[in-house]
This record gives C-alpha cells, structure tokens and sequence, in this order.
C-alpha cells in the first residue's frame, strides 16, 4: 500500500486594511457595512478604513487616543456614537440619512 503525501497549506492573515486604495473601495465597503446593518459590521469596517488612512493619523483629527480607537474599533469593541461621528468626520465623510421607501 502506498502512503499518500499531505501537502500542508500555508495561510497567511488578510487584514482588508492593506486592500482599501481608492475612494471607490472605501465607499463600497461602508455600504456593504451598512447594508449588512450589524453595528459590530459597521464598526470594524470603521477600524479597517482608519487603520489604512493611519490610525495615528486619526486619533490626531478626533482628539482620541490612538490606542483607544484601536480597542474601540476592535472585534470586542463597542464604539459610542461620539466616537463614530468624529472617526467618520476624521476620514472626510458625513452620515446622511435617506428613506428606505421605493
């Protein structure tokens, strides 16, 4: 009987941070966030677009610290609205409400 080789299959970590080029990609991906309307969704995809504009970066326009928007932005955070309000302000954005009636 023959022994069949395994092959092992690497893995690496995708982090969606390192694919957000362009506005387009930013504008798609808040969309699917929000039309996914989970709140710990909406929050990380928040983290991901900081995290590609620089975190650092952010904490500095929003007055937060940077670590502190990191545990935020966390899959165990819970950002409160103030927190959301000035991170989406920070990456240049507004929320804008519209009617969900056809």
């Amino acid at each position: 009987m023959t022994k069949k080789r395994e092959t092992k299959l690497k893995t690496y970590p995708w982090d969606p941070a390192e694919h957000i080029k362009t506005e387009k990609d930013v504008i798609a991906y808040l969309d699917a966030a929000f039309e996914d309307g989970d709140p710990k969704v909406i929050a990380a995809v928040l983290g991901d677009i900081a995290r590609s504009k620089g975190m650092a970066r952010i904490a500095k326009k929003t007055g937060l610290g940077r670590e502190s928007l990191y545990k935020s932005f966390s899959k165990k955070g819970n950002p409160g609205l103030m927190t959301v309000l000035k991170v989406v302000q920070a990456l240049g954005y507004r929320l804008s409400i519209t009617s969900d009636a056809a």
